[in-house]
C-alpha cells in the first residue's frame, strides 16, 4: 500500500488529468451532437442524391445518427467515470472508444476503397430513372426533378440522353430541364439546360462527402486523446489506491 506522503504527492496530479479528461470528454460530447448534426442534414440536403445510388449508400446518413448517438451517451459515461474517478469505469471508457475508434478506421478505409463504385452506381441508377421516368411522382422520378430544377441541368452526359427514353417520345423533355418555368413546346432544345447532371451531381458530392469524411477522420484520431487519458487516468488510481475524501 502507498504511503500517506506520496498518495499525497500524487492527488495534484490525478485531480490534473481528472480535469483534463473531463475537457476531453466534453468536447467529444459535443463532436457526437456535430456528427448527429451532420447525418440529418445528410439526410435532407443529400437524400435526392443517395436515393439513385444503391441502398447501402442510404444508410450512410443513418449511421451517422448512430455514431453520433452512441457518442454522446459514451461521453456521458464518460464525464460520469472521470467525476467518480472510478479505475473500472474508465478501462471501460477507453475499451468502447478503442472500439469506436477502429470500427470508424475500418469503415473509412472501406469508403476509400469503393469510393469508385459510387460513381458507377450513382451514373447507371440515373440512367435507369431516366428510362422509368414519369410524371406521376414516384421517388426516382421526384429525385431526377428536384436534381435537374436545382442544378440546372438535364440528364445523365447531357439533354440528348433524353431522346432515348419512352417519356419524351410522348411528352418530350420533362419540365425540370427547362430553362425557364414555361418552355413549351417540350421537344425544342433549345429552351432546355443543355449541361449533363453527371458531373454536377459527383462534383457536390465530393465536396460535401468530403467534409463528412474531413469530420469523421477528426473526431476518429481525438479519440485516441481520451484512450491515452482515460488509461493513464486508471493506471494512475490504480497504483496509488487514490480515494476521494
Amino acid at each position: 500500500m502507498a504511503s500517506p506522503s506520496r498518495r499525497l504527492q500524487t492527488k495534484p496530479v490525478i485531480t490534473c488529468f481528472k480535469s483534463v479528461l473531463l475537457i476531453y470528454t466534453f468536447i467529444f460530447w459535443i463532436t457526437g451532437v456535430i456528427l448527429l448534426a451532420v447525418g440529418i442534414w445528410g439526410k435532407v440536403s443529400l437524400e435526392n442524391y443517395f436515393s439513385l445510388l444503391n441502398e447501402k449508400a442510404t444508410n450512410v446518413p443513418f449511421v451517422l445518427i448512430g455514431t453520433g448517438t452512441v457518442i454522446i451517451l459514451l461521453g456521458t459515461f464518460g464525464c460520469f467515470a472521470t467525476c467518480r474517478a472510478s479505475a473500472w469505469m474508465l478501462k471501460l471508457y477507453a475499451m468502447f472508444l478503442t472500439l469506436i475508434f477502429l470500427v470508424e478506421l475500418v469503415a473509412a478505409i472501406v469508403g476509400f476503397v469503393f469510393r469508385h463504385e459510387i460513381k458507377n452506381s450513382f451514373k447507371n441508377n440515373y440512367e435507369k430513372a431516366l428510362k422509368q421516368y414519369n410524371s406521376t411522382g414516384d421517388y426516382r422520378s421526384h429525385a431526377v426533378d428536384k436534381i435537374q430544377s436545382t442544378l440546372h441541368c438535364c440528364g445523365v452526359t447531357d439533354y440528348r440522353d433524353w431522346t432515348d427514353t419512352n417519356y419524351y417520345s410522348e411528352k418530350g423533355f420533362p419540365k425540370s430541364c427547362c430553362k425557364r418555368e414555361d418552355c413549351t413546346p417540350l421537344r425544342d432544345a433549345d429552351k432546355v439546360n443543355n449541361e449533363g447532371c453527371f458531373i454536377k451531381v459527383m462534383t457536390i458530392i465530393e465536396s460535401e462527402m468530403g467534409v463528412v469524411a474531413g469530420i469523421s477522420f477528426g473526431v476518429a484520431c481525438f479519440q485516441l486523446i481520451g484512450i491515452f487519458l482515460a488509461y493513464c487516468l486508471s493506471r494512475a488510481i490504480t497504483n496509488n489506491q487514490y480515494e476521494i475524501v
